[in-house]
């Protein structure tokens, strides 16, 4: 099995393929979401041994043309979607068609994406590590300054949705996700990202153990459907920290929604970006910390 690809497929002109090396990388494929664990179940003064179904987490390496650019701990499914998601989340592309190819070699207990840029954007993205690397004694490969960090974020794209926005959209939206959290009812340890209509009705749900992973798969689910960012909400199974808002302006999403707390940047950078920012979505009430 060490040259054959296991799935080759379209999305839409993005050619994708997962590779598969050994048998027991193909063991570990088929049960990448979550595990079976052996455990002590204590109630009271009674101990039970039993076993539990816990979420996997992996490392994911993602590669641009042939150069690492990052290793994120996710939940190894919708890999497809996680690398497009990112790659426009955090600027790596501008738009969808900058990503011609993604390739998944699956290992034991990691994975490796390999994206392939149309070459304005690896060039593109070449300066901007060369830019990184001269501010940075490690390069890429993390934050060392308080300069470096992507905190002004531009206004979104004027938008109609907001104004078309059921004033029950997000009740609704958070009485429906519970539901829709496969991997949270099998393991209670992931977050959920819901891309969300004017009515509130759930369109898309991914899941991940970490919550910016979960936003990510949604908006590249979102690209490879080629939907709007701009017609919909999106609706979280977690706090608001500013690295969601900062992923959401770039994308021109008009409204987050969350379960819980937002934090005091996540506020700021929705008001500079012009998102609709509400939080402890819980029943029939929200709080709304930013306007558009």
């Amino acid at each position: 099995m060490s040259d054959g690809a296991v799935t080759l497929g379209t999305h839409d002109r993005i050619v994708t393929r997962n590779r598969i090396l050994s048998m027991s990388d193909l063991i570990a494929f088929e049960s990448r979401t979550t595990a079976i664990v052996p455990v002590v179940r204590h109630r009271g003064q009674q101990a039970a041994a039993t076993t539990d179904q816990i979420a996997q987490e992996w490392p994911v390496a993602i590669v641009c043309n042939g150069i690492s650019h990052a290793v994120m701990m996710c939940t190894p499914a919708d890999l497809e979607a996680f690398a497009l998601g990112f790659a426009l989340t955090e600027g790596l592309v501008a738009r969808r068609s900058d990503v011609v190819e993604l390739e998944i070699e699956w290992h034991e207990r990691s994975a490796e994406i390999q994206m392939t840029l149309v070459q304005q954007a690896f060039t593109d993205l070449k300066v901007k590590r060369r830019s990184l690397a001269g501010r940075s004694g490690c390069g890429v490969c993390g934050i060392e300054s308080i300069e470096m960090l992507d905190l002004e974020a531009e206004p979104i794209e004027p938008g109609t949705f907001l104004a078309n926005l059921d004033p029950e959209a997000v009740a609704r939206a958070a009485a429906a996700l519970p539901d829709r959290q496969v991997l949270q009812k099998q393991t209670g340890g992931v977050h959920a990202a819901a891309w969300c209509n004017a009515a509130g009705d759930i369109v898309h749900v991914c899941e991940d153990v970490g919550r910016h992973n979960a936003l990510d798969k949604l908006i590249g689910k979102i690209a490879f459907a080629r939907e709007s960012t701009q017609d919909g909400f999106v609706f979280l199974s977690s706090r608001a920290s500013y690295e969601l808002i900062r992923k959401a302006a770039r994308v021109n999403v008009p409204m987050i929604a969350t379960i819980s707390a937002p934090t005091s940047l996540a506020i700021n950078i929705a008001k500079q970006a012009g998102i609709r920012l509400v939080a402890f979505c819980r029943g029939d009430g929200f709080v709304e910390y930013a306007s558009a």
